[in-house]
């Protein structure tokens, strides 16, 4: 078959799915699928861009994604009264000065001899530097907490609420992310691949760790809800007699008509998002850097005996893609207007990816994109598909029955046995993905 024509076909099935559920089930959950869908998809290209291009195994994606949803708050809520002048600026200040003592400690490494001299100037800077840092920044710490801790507790954020500006925070996660992936990238990239996916890991969970224990921040897992959001509110729109008179129109009542048009304005946003990311992608993917990528990928010893710089190179493809991640997670904090750092796990926010990329066609922007949706539909609708088909089979057995019982809860295992089944049939029919790298 035509690989074009086999592509657009298998987009075509992934589409019909979709299309089938709203016309089957709900429309409402045909595009809660579509707007994870967009987002899920805009994750695969961030980590084909590191797996695919440049043969990084980052698993590592939680953290990235989790950053992202913290610029989504940080962006949007507003600042809490009184909390800057509290100890919001001896937060502030504790910060710059730990910078200090790390850029003094890099410059005395580099400008004084190895030896005893050098070994004990750093320790004297990195303990005194600690005593310090901490002077400042706990007594801001619990000044900030203490502020109305049961709604706030926080030290709060711009208070971007007006509309489209409120997708500022996209961006705003990207650059969080791309910042945390430059220090990681520089003290990691130099290890060996599976070294590289264990610190990877062990950053993320001390990045959800943080956000899980520094109220201050973002409320620790006391959440923050009510984050603005870039389209309008249901309630608005049930407000609006224009929009009642549209919706009488489409024989529709206006709850539902609003909490379509919502959903439909969302995926509108995320579409425009993934388009662009996809067009760079793709050129970057074409270009004299996206070949060099992959003779990189392919084999470091050659690319390095011709003058590429390997480790500048990895740092690089690792902060775009990390960024990519960022934006994701800012994207999806946004739609559910909440944070909640308890629900990042791994399973959901790198396993799931990783999948979505393999299967899709690690290498190919086209495939991770495909294996976005694809994945995602699966990852919502195979638990109730599950439940009926235990329910068909368990039909003629009586009531109370423990194998009934049994079969009827083993539903609930359904996504991870179909994601185990997904992966292995592809890896046995179609081991370089659904849509292959060229």
């Amino acid at each position: 078959m035509n690989p074009a024509l086999k592509n657009t076909l298998l987009f075509g099935i992934v589409a019909a799915m979709i299309l089938y559920t709203g016309f089957t089930q709900s429309w409402n959950t045909a595009l809660v699928i579509v707007n994870m869908g967009l987002i899920s998809a805009i994750m695969a290209l961030g980590v084909n861009l590191q797996w695919g291009f440049a043969g990084l195994f980052n698993v590592g994606i939680m953290g990235f994604v989790a950053l992202g949803g913290l610029a989504a708050v940080l962006v949007g809520i507003p600042a809490t009264p009184g909390a800057w002048s509290a100890g919001g600026w001896n937060i502030l200040s504790a910060f710059i000065f730990a910078i200090g003592v790390v850029i003094a400690v890099v410059t005395v490494r580099s400008r004084m001899t190895p030896g005893w001299p050098r070994a004990g100037v750093v320790l004297a800077l990195m303990i005194g530097g600690f005593f310090i840092y901490r002077a400042l920044f706990d007594p801001g710490v619990e000044a900030v907490e203490a502020i109305n801790p049961a709604l706030t507790g926080n030290i709060g954020g711009l208070g971007i609420e007006k509309g489209l500006w409120v997708a500022l925070a996209w961006p705003v996660g990207g650059l969080f992310a791309a910042a945390a992936a430059w220090v990681i990238g520089k003290t990691a990239l130099g290890l060996r691949s599976d070294y590289l996916a264990i610190a990877t890991l062990g950053i993320a969970e001390i990045i959800i760790a943080v956000l899980k224990n520094e109220d201050w921040l973002a409320r620790g897992v006391k959440n923050v809800v009510g984050l603005p959001r870039p389209t309008p509110y249901e309630i608005d729109l049930q407000n609006d007699p224009a929009f009642v008179e549209r919706a009488a129109g489409f024989g529709m009542d206006p709850v539902t008509a609003s909490t379509l048009y919502v959903k439909v304005a969302y995926a509108g946003l995320f579409a425009v998002v993934l388009i662009v990311l996809l067009i760079l992608a793709q050129r970057a993917l074409n270009s004299p850097w996206g070949r060099m990528m992959r003779a990189i990928r392919d084999n470091e010893v050659a690319a390095e005996a011709m003058g590429k710089d390997v480790t500048a190179r990895h740092l690089q493809i690792f902060v775009l893609g990390s960024a990519i991640c960022g934006i994701a997670g800012a994207m999806m904090t946004t739609l559910d207007g909440q944070l909640t750092p308890g629900t990042y796990q791994p399973l959901r926010f790198t396993f799931l990816v990783w999948v979505m990329v393999i299967v899709g066609g690690s290498g190919n922007n086209f495939g991770a994109v495909l294996g976005g949706f694809l994945i995602w539909f699966l990852w919502v609708q195979v638990e109730p598909m599950g439940l009926w088909l235990m329910q068909v089979i368990t039909a003629g057995m009586e009531d109370g029955s423990p194998l009934k019982s049994h079969l009827i809860d083993s539903a609930a295992h359904m996504r991870l046995f179909t994601m185990g089944m997904v992966l292995l049939l592809v890896l046995r029919f179609s081991p370089r993905g659904l849509i292959p790298e060229k």
